[in-house]
C-alpha cells in the first residue's frame, strides 16, 4: 500500500527530530509526476499532459543560528553549504536542487536564514518520475514557509525550472516543476508551454494509472535529449526560411510540415514530424478526457508511443515490451513510454477491476522476454506542492488517530 502524503511529512519530521535533535518548524511536500501525453513537446513551446501522482519527497526544515543550509537526504553524513556562497557542484550532485533553489530564492529578493533540511521520499530516482523536480519543490516551498516569503504559484514553477537550469545544468522545459507545483487530485493538467495558460482536465472515474519502471538507467538520456532540442532548433530554422512568424515547432501545423519536408533531411524531418503530430495529438487527447472518450484517449497513447519509437528514436526495447504487453492485456485503453526515454517508465491506463491481470502479465511477461524483474506501481493522481507547519500537522495527527 502506497503511504499517504501525511505519512511521508510525518516521516520526514520524524527523521528530522532523530538526526537534528529538534523539531522542525516546517514541512513541506511535493509529488513526481507522469506525462499522459505530449513528449519532447514542452522546450518547443508546445502542448504537455501531465498529472502529479501520490509519490512524493518531503522536506522538514528548521531554523539555525548562522547562515548555513545543511542537509541529509538520510545519509551518515551531512551536506553544508553558506548562503553566501551558492554555487553549482563540480559533480552535480543532489544538493544542486536544493542550493538552486535557494540561490534563485535570494536572487530575488528573497532574505533566507541558516536551516537544517532533511530530505524523506518515495519518488524513483531515475525513473523518468520527475524526482528532481520534486525535490526543487519540497525544498522552496519549505524554505519560502520557513522564511515568510510569498510567490504565486507559477512564479514558484519557473523558479525551480530556472534552478535546474543553472545549478544542475539541465535545460528542462517547465512541465515538471508545473504539475509538481499546480496539479490537481483526480485531473490532467492540460499546458501550453509557452504562454503557461493550463486547464485541469478530470479523468473520468473507473480507471486506473499503472507505472512500469524498466529498471535500464537512462545512461542516454541527458546526451540525446539536447541532441533532440539541437534538431528540433535545426528544423525550425530551416522551415522558418519558407514559413513566416516560425519560433518553434508549436508554430507549424501537420499540413506545413508536410507541404515543406523537402527541406529537411530525414532526421530532422522525423524529429519535426513527432513534435508536430504530438501537439495534435495532445489538443485531441485534453478534447477525450473532456469528453469522458476513454478509447480514443487510449488511441492516442499508443499513437504517441509509437512516433517516440519511429520518429524521435528515444524509446528502447524495454519499453516497447511493456507496451506491447499492456495492448495484449484485457481492460487496457493504452499504454505509452513516459519521460525522456532510453529507459525509465512507461504508463498505462486501464479499467478497474482489471488492473491485477494487468499486472500479472507484465511481471510474467517483462521476466521472462527481457530478464529484468520490472518494478510496477498503481498510481492515483495526486495534489501539487504544499507546506504545513509542523505543529499543525501534528495535531491534524493526533486528531485523525
Amino acid at each position: 500500500m502506497t503511504p499517504s502524503r501525511d505519512s511521508i511529512e510525518l516521516q520526514a519530521v520524524s527523521a528530522f527530530r532523530k538526526h537534528f535533535g529538534a523539531t522542525p518548524l516546517t514541512v513541506a511536500s511535493a509529488p513526481g509526476r507522469v506525462n499522459l501525453i505530449g513528449e519532447h513537446t514542452d522546450y518547443n513551446d508546445g502542448y504537455v499532459l501531465p498529472a502529479a501522482i501520490d509519490r512524493a519527497t518531503a522536506v522538514a526544515a528548521g531554523p539555525r543560528d548562522d547562515d548555513r543550509l545543511v542537509m541529509n537526504p538520510g545519509s551518515a553524513q551531512d551536506e553544508s553549504f553558506s548562503l553566501s556562497r551558492l554555487y553549482p557542484s563540480d559533480q552535480r550532485t543532489w544538493t544542486d536542487y536544493l542550493t538552486g533553489v535557494a540561490s534563485m530564492l535570494q536572487n530575488r529578493g528573497g532574505v533566507l536564514r541558516g536551516a537544517n533540511m532533511y530530505v524523506y521520499g518515495n519518488v524513483p530516482r531515475g525513473a523518468g518520475l520527475s524526482s528532481s523536480a520534486a525535490l526543487e519543490l519540497a525544498a522552496a516551498f519549505a524554505l519560502m514557509e520557513m522564511n515568510g516569503l510569498a510567490l504565486t504559484r507559477v512564479e514558484t514553477a519557473k523558479l525551480c525550472q530556472q534552478a535546474e537550469h543553472e545549478f544542475a545544468g539541465v535545460k528542462c522545459g517547465i512541465m515538471d516543476q508545473f504539475v509538481s507545483c499546480l496539479g490537481v487530485k483526480d485531473h490532467g493538467l492540460f499546458l501550453d508551454c509557452r504562454s503557461l495558460a493550463f486547464e485541469h482536465v478530470p479523468l473520468p472515474p473507473g480507471v486506473e494509472l499503472i507505472i512500469c519502471d524498466t529498471g535500464v538507467k537512462r545512461a542516454l538520456a541527458g546526451s540525446e535529449y539536447n541532441r533532440r532540442r539541437e534538431e528540433c532548433s535545426t528544423g525550425v530554422r530551416i522551415l522558418a526560411s519558407r514559413l513566416r512568424n516560425i519560433t518553434a515547432l508549436r508554430d507549424v501545423s501537420p499540413a506545413e510540415l508536410h507541404d515543406h519536408r523537402g527541406l529537411l533531411d530525414p532526421v530532422i524531418q522525423r524529429r519535426c514530424m513527432h513534435v508536430v503530430t504530438e501537439n495534435d495529438r495532445v489538443v485531441r487527447s485534453a478534447r477525450a478526457l473532456r469528453a469522458g472518450d476513454l478509447s480514443e484517449f487510449g488511441k492516442l497513447m499508443y499513437d504517441s508511443h509509437l512516433s517516440l519509437r519511429r520518429d524521435y528514436e528515444v524509446s528502447c526495447p524495454e519499453l516497447d515490451l511493456i507496451v506491447d504487453l499492456c495492448a495484449g492485456s484485457d481492460g487496457v485503453y493504452g499504454a505509452r513510454m513516459t519521460g525522456a526515454g532510453f529507459g525509465g517508465c512507461a504508463i498505462c491506463l486501464a479499467k478497474k477491476g482489471f488492473t491485477g491481470g494487468v499486472i500479472e502479465r507484465l511481471n510474467a511477461g517483462y521476466r521472462l522476454k527481457s530478464g529484468r524483474k520490472p518494478s510496477v506501481y498503481v498510481c492515483a493522481i495526486d495534489d501539487g506542492a504544499r507546506a504545513r507547519h509542523v505543529a499543525a500537522l501534528s495535531e491534524n495527527n493526533q486528531e485523525n488517530q
